[in-house]
């Protein structure tokens, strides 16, 4: 998303400096606009972390976009061989590149007979020699390990560096040195410093980057997440972060987006405030799918695009699901009004989805989009730290209104409480009765199960509203073949909750009227 944000900004009127973009995924919108070119920087991470990974799909960006010529010095006991076989199998890797604009050169046996002093020699040779554009030292453990002392390793960087300017080559050294160990001697010397992680988190392996330090300009401060795919690495940024200053709410004239349930529209007073988000709020079964989904239907009966955002339903399911209560879900996903984008019950990355949605619906959904996201427990289970979930919330209903989408919520209650407690799946991340979703979004529908005599109603009552007026009362509501129906009036839901509701002999629920005996309406 990096195209979206300002990437150049440090605050200063003065010249910017010139940029290396890697074109690996975020990485320059992390770095506000990439490497800053002729800098030497240093990447520190464990074995498995994908430091080898990120340099080698460096080069091969760098050579592809813009013809440069790169070469890759190891500093390791692993053959070229078996580095080039690993890496063939990602989609950035390019053989025919290899020996050409890209050299490898094996140096290790080279350090160990001729000390520091040679291997520098040795870089300058080569630098004469090449004249690469970016130079990628690999194993700088090795170097650490072989020198006389720190202040010989000192020396060795302090002149590395000239050589680095004077060749006008941006320079990376990789290292599996320790975070007390980069702070003591590499991190200090160079211009910037970033360090992955491969961390066990209960079940969970999370890679992360985190830049420590970047002279010369801003950067977004604290870990990212990081995945390794195919193409090689991705970086997912913090959401929280990415939109900490999001832009001004559109001023355009806003408009009522109905969910084609006309006694619910009536009780939302035309429907919800385009730009805004609501909370479904209800246990399992209440209906909470039903009425997003009759909200995408509506909006795609009208024209308006959206999307179905879910961790449940596999789209075949949902599609069936939606034509039982007489939805025509498929007709609207195979004329392109509605995208089903399914997220399979696998781990995820929370940066990611986030990401994921937010590109699809600013790049393939035009004006005013509708989004329903079943639900946000989804959200929860891709979570690392807890403590970050309402703050990804937040930034992330700031910026579905900054691109103008009314997005519904699901959010799962206890099945068997008689009030809005978070279901026990998710209550150890939430402090509220509403979870981390409640204090953010605008407004808010609480569908419930009342039990009475053996039977179960269903009733549905706006719980918030801003920035409009609505019908606070409660109403008995029905689910069937011919979709959603919400009663015309209060006076069912008022006889349920009052203990008159009696059932008829066809089977479906009528709740007497405790005042005059007579039908509450709604069937």
């Amino acid at each position: 998303m990096s195209e979206h944000h300002d990437l150049g900004r440090t605050g200063s009127s003065e010249e910017q400096p010139h940029r290396l973009i890697s074109g690996i995924p975020r990485l320059d919108y992390i770095l506000k606009g990439g490497f800053i070119c002729n800098g030497l920087y240093a990447l520190f991470g464990p074995p498995g972390s994908g430091k080898t990974i990120l340099a080698n799909q460096l080069c091969f960006n760098q050579i592809k976009e813009r013809g440069s010529r790169c070469v890759y010095l190891t500093l390791l006991t692993e053959s070229h061989g078996k580095l080039v076989s690993h890496l063939s199998s990602l989609s950035f890797f390019d053989l025919k590149h290899v020996g050409k604009e890209l050299i490898y050169l094996s140096a290790y046996q080279h350090l160990r007979d001729n000390g520091v002093e040679g291997m520098l020699q040795l870089i300058q040779e080569t630098a004469r020699a090449e004249e690469p554009d970016i130079l990628i030292i690999d194993g700088f453990e090795s170097l650490a390990d072989l020198s006389s002392s720190v202040s010989e390793r000192r020396e060795f960087i302090h002149r590395l560096q000239t050589l680095v300017s004077m060749n006008r080559c941006t320079t990376l050294l990789l290292s599996t040195a320790t975070a007390a160990e980069t702070r003591s001697v590499e991190e200090v010397m160079v211009d910037g410093a970033l360090q992955l992680t491969d961390t066990i988190m209960g079940p969970r392996a999370v890679r992360e980057l985190n830049v420590l330090k970047f002279r010369g300009s801003d950067y977004l401060r604290g870990k990212h997440e990081v995945e390794i795919t195919s193409d090689g690495i991705q970086i997912h940024p913090r959401t929280e972060v990415q939109f900490s200053d999001p832009a001004r709410q559109a001023t355009e004239t806003r408009s009522r987006m109905e969910f084609g349930v006309p006694e619910l529209d009536e009780m939302l007073c035309g429907g919800i405030p385009s730009g805004s988000s609501m909370a479904l709020l209800g246990p399992p079964g209440a209906g909470k799918t039903a009425l997003g989904l009759s909200f995408l239907c509506r909006g795609a009966e009208l024209g308006q695009r959206g999307m179905y955002f879910g961790f449940h339903e596999s789209p075949p399911r949902l599609i069936e699901k939606a034509e039982s209560i007489g939805l025509p879900l498929k007709k609207y996903v195979d004329q392109g009004l509605i995208e089903i984008v399914w997220q399979p019950p696998l781990e995820r990355f929370l940066d990611s989805l986030a990401e994921q949605m937010l590109e699809e619906l600013r790049h393939k959904f035009g004006d005013r989009p509708r989004l329903f996201v079943d639900s946000l427990e989804g959200f929860r289970a891709a979570v690392v730290y807890r403590d970050r979930l309402p703050l990804f919330i937040a930034a992330l209903m700031n910026q579905l209104r900054t691109i103008d989408v009314t997005s519904l919520f699901a959010e799962e209650l206890s099945l068997f409480g008689g009030g809005m407690e978070v279901a026990p799946a998710s209550r150890e991340l939430t402090d509220g009765p509403y979870s981390d979703l409640g204090r953010t979004v605008e407004s808010a529908l609480w569908l419930r199960y009342v039990a009475l005599r053996s039977q179960f109603y269903r009733l549905i009552s706006v719980m918030k509203m801003r920035e409009s007026s609505y019908d606070t009362a409660a109403r008995e509501f029905h689910i069937s073949s011919r979709g959603v129906e919400v009663d015309s009036s209060y006076e069912s839901a008022e006889a349920i909750l009052s203990g008159y509701a009696v059932p008829r002999r066809d089977g479906n629920h009528h709740a007497q009227s405790r005042s005059n005996g007579r039908s509450g309406g709604g069937e």
